[in-house]
């Protein structure tokens, strides 16, 4: 039970989530609000997604176990000795290409946009951690990539086309600034480990409290595009649906909190906003999705 555990831990399962509801939201808004995807291919699609990222955070674990040991990173399964290093590797060669097969069987832009997705996280794991304020947008990318891979799930196997619903790239395009000022703050959290190691992040270029200003500023332009899809009629299904406003209010005034905090606190407390804007995530997607189907 505890090696499981480790797995999951390792693998980060439990974004498999946030990932199932990405995909949904892309899928669902680019069939206009009216139907559900075709379960086999969204199943795919899941698959696709879910054995990548996780194979990927397990060659993640295993090129950052010495930085990790430094930053006392004991949440992660490899530091705490629960699981060999070898493991995460073999488990790595086990999904990856899985998840790469499973997006041959969806459609044509599935497979590319998953075939440019690992090899961007083969070169984040292998090299980019290095250059950290790099790696930052990669890991944003993958955080905004869901939306778009559901909405192209819905074409037509042989239609190569990325011509979605643009409301699915105003949705990647918050996905992406938030999951930017998370990983600033992140960067931030592990300056100590990452100085060690010689890694190239924000807090070694412009120090940690202007690192947090840059994060805070990413929170504030997520922010104000997220009123873009209430506010102008090019986004049929949001515009003026006040379910949708009220849920992603909700969403914002968590983002406004930590990026206020952020910018005019010296010492703000960064553990407790990623885990803050973890939720605040998830109720931006519970936004996105349950106002399709109710439109007051």
């Amino acid at each position: 039970m505890k090696k499981l555990k480790a797995v999951w831990e390792l693998m980060r399962l439990g974004h498999g989530v946030m990932l199932f509801l990405g995909i949904l939201v892309g899928s669902v808004i680019a069939l206009d609000g009216v139907s559900f995807p075709n379960w086999d291919k969204f199943i795919l699609t899941f698959f696709t997604a879910l054995f990548l990222e996780a194979s990927t955070f397990a060659l993640n674990d295993y090129f950052d176990l010495d930085i990790d040991i430094v930053n006392k990173r004991n949440d992660r399964p490899l530091v705490r000795g629960d699981i060999k290093p070898k493991t995460a590797l073999i488990l790595f060669g086990v999904f990856f290409p899985l998840g790469i097969i499973c997006s041959y069987f969806v459609n044509f832009a599935c497979f590319i946009i998953a075939l440019i997705t690992a090899l961007f996280a083969i070169l984040y794991d292998s090299h980019m951690k290095k250059i950290k304020f790099l790696g930052n947008f990669y890991i944003a990318y993958v955080m905004a990539i869901p939306f778009v891979f559901g909405g192209v799930e819905v074409i037509e196997e042989n239609n190569f086309s990325f011509a979605i619903d643009p409301s699915i790239y105003i949705i990647a395009l918050i996905a992406f600034l938030t999951g930017s000022g998370r990983e600033i703050m992140k960067d931030v959290q592990d300056y100590e480990g990452d100085k060690k190691k010689g890694t190239r992040s924000f807090p070694k270029y412009i120090g940690k409290h202007k690192s947090n200003i840059v994060a805070g500023f990413f929170y504030v332009l997520a922010v104000f595009l997220s009123f873009v899809p209430f506010l102008m009629k090019t986004f049929t299904l949001y515009y003026k649906n006040y379910v949708y406003l009220f849920l992603v209010l909700i969403c914002d005034i968590m983002l406004l909190i930590i990026a206020l905090d952020l910018i005019f606190k010296k010492e703000p407390h960064l553990k407790l906003f990623r885990k803050i804007s973890l939720f605040s995530i998830f109720i931006g997607l519970l936004a996105f999705l349950i106002s399709v189907f109710v439109n007051i």
